[in-house]
């Protein structure tokens, strides 16, 4: 990308007023699963930080990016924010991606005073704790379930649905929100079922589910369960109203391309290109013309924190302290749309954001809601396999 274009997409992605460069690089953690199941996210997740360095270097602002793997496990996080927070002493940390390995990095963020930035975790809890140097990105577990929940019944009355959901902290917080939601908007929950992250075959429990006969199926998945779900719903027969994915495994370039399955599946994101957010799009046709691939929420959620987290830190001369009050402070618009940290309804540091919706139609994710975003016409009922 040429010096001009690179400085004119950021100028697009951050409303900010230039700062002078630095004599010391900004040091930043960046906690991430590198290896392990949820490597083809933690992947978008790397991809869409580097380009936060890059931009961030074009602003005069120098930062190195340490980077940890915990494989998505929660021992290796709290391994490696100890390792970032005492022995590299970086200003602040982004990450981890799961919501489990947050939820066991949070307290010690707190407990080392090193600014923590969520960038794409779920789990409701962790702002919830009133944690002064945890702050999270991204839109927690129940708006993913009411953005999901409000699409659909936008489009029919469904009176039924089924859950079915990874048991782990990620899934369930998900889920939890989901139910008490539908019950709130008059669903009848006709089936509940967790199952264990990574089994080889899901046939009986969505046999079990097929029985009940759910208006919508509501699953929560990462990216290998979200395929072998869907696959095993087309051979048991399963045919609800509409299939819901909350986020993550179902909103990856990989369920993307199996068409078979992912037609017409329905999935809520933290991100699309053609929001209108202040250069998603241009975020978009870079990451794309860089990796070879679609960027998914992911990576434009690690671009917008390294940006912020990048921003921050050099305002505060690369002092802990002095960073976790000026993200709690400040205010950015970019790629993800506007930004703050704020205190509401039981959350702390906890950004509002609005979560859209997507639909699979012809082997492409089409934005179908709310309104404001919505580029195609969602596809209500599911008419049944193929």
């Amino acid at each position: 990308m040429a010096p001009r274009l690179a400085h004119a997409v950021l100028v697009a992605v951050l409303s900010l007023p230039p700062l002078s460069a630095r004599a010391a690089p900004v040091r930043l953690g960046f906690i991430n699963s590198m290896t392990g199941p949820e490597a083809p996210i933690g992947e978008n997740l790397t991809n869409g930080a580097d380009l936060a360095v890059e931009d961030l270097k074009q602003r005069g602002i120098d930062v190195v990016l340490l980077k940890q793997d915990d494989g998505g496990k929660q021992q290796n996080a709290m391994s490696a924010i100890e390792q970032l927070a005492t022995g590299e002493e970086v200003a602040a940390v982004v990450g981890p991606y799961t919501s489990a390995s947050s939820n066991a990095v949070a307290p010690l963020a707190q407990q080392y005073e090193v600014p923590l930035l969520i960038p794409a975790a779920a789990k409701e809890e962790l702002t919830r704790a009133g944690r002064s140097y945890v702050f999270r990105l991204n839109a927690p577990a129940h708006v993913y379930a009411a953005s999901l929940l409000d699409a659909v019944l936008a489009l029919g009355q469904p009176k039924t649905i089924a859950f079915v959901y990874e048991s782990t902290d990620f899934g369930s917080s998900v889920s939890n929100a989901g139910k008490q939601l539908a019950q709130k908007k008059g669903l009848e929950i006709v089936a509940d079922e967790a199952y264990q992250k990574g089994a080889p075959d899901y046939r009986s429990t969505l046999s079990k589910i097929k029985a009940q006969n759910p208006d919508l199926v509501f699953m929560v998945s990462y990216v290998a369960d979200a395929i072998l779900l869907m696959r095993q719903s087309r051979e048991v027969g399963l045919k609800p109203q509409a299939f819901l994915g909350g986020g993550a495994g179902f909103d990856t370039a990989q369920f993307e391309a199996e068409r078979t399955i992912s037609n017409l599946v329905y999935s809520v994101t933290q991100w699309t290109p053609d929001t209108g957010w202040p250069g998603a799009a241009e975020f978009a046709a870079r990451y794309q013309a860089r990796f070879r691939k679609k960027p998914t929420y992911h990576a434009a959620c690690a671009y917008a924190a390294v940006l912020v987290a990048g921003e921050a830190a050099a305002g505060a001369g690369g002092d802990p302290k002095k960073t976790r009050e000026a993200l709690a402070r400040g205010s950015w618009t970019g790629v993800l749309g506007p930004v703050r940290f704020e205190s509401f309804d039981g959350f702390t540091n906890q950004n509002r954001h609005v979560m859209p919706v997507v639909q699979y139609q012809d082997g492409k994710a089409q934005t179908v809601w709310p309104a404001q975003f919505a580029k195609r016409k969602a596809v209500y009922p599911f008419p049944g396999w193929k």
